[in-house]
């Protein structure tokens, strides 16, 4: 199915700028078919009520984000709400289960709502119940109608987390609830931004709920069970959590190291019972076979240890390792940009960049860049745009060879790598490992 005018746009402009888009990835995935099935495969499996984990394993450059935005894409046309979380070491420590659950709800999607979907999913959800008792009988518009919605409510958290969400989870959804049907939105607004794990909802608010403080971390992973309910109520096949850039862990302080892993390992092991939840986490080999990561804490690398066997690797395993680009491939998603990039002269621009000069152009950055292979996919992308976008502004521009010059415009990482410095300083004890400790 052809891409609209809309996405088409939000491809080529993340492009332009080195990202991986958000939309439109399936058109030019190329070379990652296996992978993508053993995904489907992981969704069919938490469609069915099953809690499981998948890690994506790869260096850099080998499409690890594009992958794992391909399987939340994939995710919402097969019916899931889903919700992207990028790692970063200065407010996302996963020993933190508040800082998790903030993240993950903030960043919650749908295909009707693309961002901070909670509201909608609730209102989805609210709906479902009325319908359901209008279709037992019930007057919608009798006095005691909006008091068998609560229960109905009530008796779908139950039933839906065998009664394992907090007190105050309920209480909130049902003040949201009331305040709604009383009009007043602002306070409605302020508890759905509690729930979302804000640590600014004014006192006034959340006295209409009776509740004090914010969700703590010890109590986090419970609200995460009643935010499943809410999705599942809403009539969502399940939630597909992506964690993305794990190996930003490594960065961080030893003590930061041992907690933030810790914490995954305590988020895996609750992951089971978690019926219809998917965690897809991606990790660079670093963060999985050294010491400074997975390695050093045993119960979590026995957990999900990588294996092959004569350079084969199981795709069911919990780490899918993704192969790095080749020319061939890098050459592949040239040609299908090519067909999608919107030009007023398909004949003229096809024959500018012509699949000839597509082999020089892969050839060249492969060359100027060492063929890097955590380098090259996004630079090449970036000048690949970059000429397409010149054909289509200037008729008489011709490219060629070093037309326009290569300029890396490398990030840290990038740097780093190509210039064999690792990407974080080495600190005495990284090859010690980490005590297990519970949070």
């Amino acid at each position: 199915m052809p891409l609209s005018q809309r996405d088409t746009d939000h491809v080529f402009q993340c492009l332009r700028g080195g990202t991986v888009p958000e939309r439109g990835l399936e058109t030019f995935a190329v070379g990652i078919e296996r992978e993508r099935g053993e995904l489907h495969r992981m969704l069919e499996l938490t469609r069915s009520g099953e809690g499981a984990v998948k890690f994506l394993r790869g260096g850099y450059g080998c499409g690890k984000t594009f992958l794992a935005r391909l399987t939340a894409a994939d995710a919402q046309q097969r019916g899931f709400a889903t919700s992207f979380v990028v790692v970063s070491d200065n407010d996302l420590h996963f020993h933190r289960f508040d800082d998790v659950y903030r993240k993950v709800v903030g960043n919650l999607s749908t295909s009707a709502c693309p961002l901070g979907a909670l509201a909608d999913i609730l209102d989805r959800w609210v709906a479902s119940v009325e319908e359901s008792l209008i279709a037992l009988g019930k007057d919608p518009d009798a006095p005691g109608f909006d008091a068998a919605v609560l229960a109905k409510l009530d008796e779908e958290l139950v039933a839906r987390t065998r009664n394992e969400v907090p007190p105050d989870f309920v209480r909130v959804v049902r003040t949201i609830f009331e305040l709604k049907q009383k009009g007043q939105l602002a306070d409605a607004s302020a508890l759905l931004s509690w729930l979302s794990g804000s640590e600014n909802v004014a006192s006034s608010a959340r006295k209409l709920a009776g509740i004090k403080g914010e969700i703590q971390s010890t109590d986090a992973l419970a609200y995460l069970r009643g935010i499943l309910a809410i999705v599942k109520g809403a009539g969502y096949a399940g939630l597909v959590i992506v964690i993305d850039e794990a190996e930003t862990i490594l960065r961080m302080k030893a003590d930061v190291r041992q907690k933030s892993l810790n914490g995954m390992r305590q988020i895996l092991d609750a992951a089971g019972g978690f019926h219809g939840l998917l965690w897809v986490f991606t990790g660079t080999p670093d963060f999985f076979d050294t010491n400074r990561g997975v390695k050093g804490l045993q119960p979590l690398n026995d957990r999900i240890a990588f294996t092959q066997v004569d350079g084969f690797a199981p795709l069911k395993q919990p780490q899918l390792a993704l192969k790095p680009f080749d020319q061939k491939r890098l050459k592949e998603v040239g040609m299908k940009l090519r067909s999608m990039y919107p030009t007023t002269d398909r004949a003229r621009f096809e024959a500018t960049v012509s699949p000839d000069y597509m082999d020089s152009l892969v050839r060249e950055v492969s060359e100027g860049l060492r063929a890097d292979v955590g380098v090259v996919p996004r630079q090449f992308l970036r000048r690949l745009v970059s000429v397409f976008d010149i054909v289509e502004q200037e008729p008489d521009f011709q490219p060629a060879p070093g037309k326009p010059p290569i300029e890396p415009a490398l990030t840290h990482t990038e740097a780093s790598l190509r210039e064999g410095r690792p990407e974080y300083p080495p600190e005495p004890g990284d090859d010690q490992g980490y005590e297990v400790v519970n949070f």
